[in-house]
């Protein structure tokens, strides 16, 4: 049996990662996803971002039309790391060619002191 510690690793060794600051530098030439819950996107999440959370995900990502390209460049973000890694993962599964993940998730972004927004 697999524990969480396992999958993330595995998961880690087959991804890409780039920092809070390299997303920040992007910022509106990528496409954020992020895949905490709605009442956590609520409370605060990166600018632009789209909220996808990660168990509707295989669901949901085809039907928004910006992902609907596999060739765009998204960043997956949660709030530590964890669920994004897992996330990227299955995009790339599901044929996304230029998906990463956010290391250290939204925590790491607030404490980069970042710009966060709110509905």
């Amino acid at each position: 049996m697999t524990g969480i510690a396992e999958l993330l690793t595995r998961a880690k060794s087959r991804i890409r990662e780039i920092t809070p600051r390299q997303v920040a530098e992007q910022l509106g030439k990528i496409t954020v996803v992020d895949v905490r819950e709605p009442e956590e996107f609520t409370a605060g999440h990166l600018p632009g971002a789209i909220n996808i959370p990660r168990g509707l995900l295989e669901f949901r990502v085809d039907a928004h039309p910006i992902l609907c390209n596999r060739n765009c460049t998204i960043v997956m973000q949660c709030q530590s790391g964890g669920r994004s890694a897992l996330a990227t993962v299955t995009m790339q599964e599901m044929g996304y060619t230029n998906v990463v993940n956010m290391a250290g998730g939204f925590t790491a972004w607030k404490t980069a002191n970042l710009p966060v927004e709110k509905p």
